[in-house]
């Protein structure tokens, strides 16, 4: 038991919802590979704003096999203590898309992967400003 105390401490990188607040400059690519969107190649860009307390916003233009259109949406997040978590965005009426994803570069940095089956999608963001800047 002793010997499991530090692996335990390791995993704990003391990241919370409360770690990840502040817009992040985001794109996403992929491909949607089933109905009910267009299937085809898929990009996105825009902005993710993470509000400290588990709340998304976001806004941006997306190409789905080539029809583009805006993309605003809300959403959720959860952030574990190991800076790993999911995050969930409303695309649409009853629609959803969930991600997972990692925190990097001391928050500076999210990587995220779609884990719904009907699309392959990755998406990344940079911190916008810095944290703390009077832009958050």
């Amino acid at each position: 038991a002793l010997g499991m105390a530090p692996l335990a401490k390791a995993d704990n990188k003391g990241c919370s919802n409360g770690t990840l607040k502040g817009t992040f400059a985001y794109t996403a690519t992929g491909f949607i590979v089933a109905a009910p969107a267009p299937v085809g190649p898929y990009a996105e860009a825009g902005t993710q704003t993470f509000d400290g307390k588990g709340g998304i916003t976001a806004a941006g233009m997306v190409s789905a096999n080539g029809n583009v259109a805006p993309a605003p949406n809300t959403g959720t997040y959860t952030l574990n203590p190991d800076c790993t978590g999911t995050f969930t965005l409303q695309i649409a009426p009853g629609i959803a898309s969930h991600f997972y994803f990692v925190l990097a570069a001391s928050g500076d940095v999210f990587q995220a992967l779609c884990l719904d089956p009907v699309a392959v999608i990755t998406r990344i963001g940079r911190r916008q400003y810095p944290a703390g800047d009077w832009r958050e």
